[in-house]
């Protein structure tokens, strides 16, 4: 390896002879590597991500599912996450500290995730004490960076997935009269929602103005929604289900809960991506079905459910930017570090924040 690559190694900037490679080249490469390594090598790949990367990995999945998993392999000693920077960090979180995590593009971030800080994050934490006291339980989804997770953790509260909001926002009513969710303001509301909390009973909490955005008695509001979303979820409209309607009047309309709460409320189903896939997997023949997901993940399951008719609810949806840095030239780079020793990319979550942000994981599994 030259001076100049390890340079861009430690810089994080990919070797320019990557991207010229073909395909062919590439995915020798990534499979003679992944032979070498064997079990030392573990291999997450979230439901997102580009076919070009998932065929390489050992398992597929949410978020959470590959973080654990990826913890309960105690023999890898490598895990090369194909997924976006928080998934990393979850994993680091779990993993031992013999275990190493690595993210073949550092610019694989989430949008959502970036939508709040821990600097906006704590002061709007001393404002909505000003406010409400000691009143509040804080709950992040786990699309959170590990800054916010330890906040979360510090003060009482834990991570919720999709699949387990609901009972983890009930449980958080046990703790304390009011809750503030982090960082999707959608997944928020469609969960209280559901639970029977009336939209006029939850606040939004503005991050750039620092300030509560509510009309009415303070008093009344049970959930305070910080003001994020994600960008490809919120951009299925109530449109999109009025022109699938008039176009596939038997076709079945399924979301996910980081959709708006207008889109959700006339879907015919919501839920998790699991739930989504599992869905659609169970349903009969023949049947039709308008997802509100990723657009990676939809043409995925379109592939594997020929003798089903399967759309996008938005037909102009792009995938999702960030999730798509992960790719083949990035990953094949990631491996090759690993081979040479000069290791590019590694994620490390350090004490205390880890400690805490277990806390609220921890808490949550246990739920």
């Amino acid at each position: 390896m030259s001076i100049l690559e390890q340079l861009q190694i430690n810089n994080k900037q990919i070797p320019e002879h990557y991207l010229k490679m073909s395909t062919e080249e590439l995915e020798d490469r990534a499979f003679n590597i992944k032979n070498k390594l064997g079990k030392r090598l573990f291999i997450p790949g979230h439901h997102y991500q580009k076919d070009e990367v998932i065929q390489f990995s050992d398992t597929t999945g949410d978020s959470l599912k590959l973080a654990q998993v990826a913890a309960e392999n105690k023999e890898a000693e490598y895990i090369v996450f194909c997924g976006v920077h928080f998934m990393a960090e979850t994993a680091d979180i779990l993993t031992t500290k013999q275990q190493k995590v690595y993210l073949p593009d550092m610019r694989a971030g989430c949008s959502m995730a970036d939508m709040a800080d821990i600097y906006q994050t704590d002061r709007a934490w001393g404002k909505l004490q000003q406010l409400f006291g000691d009143t509040i339980i804080p709950l992040t989804y786990v699309n959170s960076t590990a800054a916010i997770k330890a906040f979360v953790g510090e003060n009482g509260g834990a991570t919720v997935t999709s699949s387990n909001a609901e009972k983890m926002v009930s449980w958080a009513f046990t703790q304390k009269e009011r809750l503030l969710f982090l960082p999707d303001q959608h997944l928020g509301r469609n969960t209280a929602f559901q639970l029977g909390i009336p939209l006029e009973n939850m606040a939004i909490w503005n991050p750039i103005t620092n300030e509560l955005e509510y009309e009415g008695s303070l008093e009344k509001i049970q959930v305070i929604l910080w003001k994020g979303h994600c960008s490809v979820h919120e951009n299925f409209t109530v449109n999109n289900v009025a022109e699938v309607r008039e176009q596939f009047p038997e076709m079945k309309i399924i979301v996910h809960p980081e959709c708006r709460h207008e889109v959700v409320q006339l879907a015919d189903y919501a839920g998790s991506t699991n739930y989504i896939i599992e869905r659609i997997q169970n349903a009969p023949p023949n049947t039709s079905f308008a997802i509100g997901t990723e657009m990676n993940l939809v043409k995925r399951i379109i592939k594997e459910h020929k003798d089903k008719h399967i759309i996008s609810l938005n037909q102009n949806m792009c995938p999702c930017l960030t999730m798509n840095r992960i790719d083949l030239p990035h990953f094949v780079w990631c491996l090759e570090s690993l081979e040479t020793g000069f290791e590019s990319n590694q994620i490390i979550v350090e004490e205390p924040a880890a400690s805490n942000a277990r806390l609220a994981l921890d808490r949550m599994l246990t739920i």
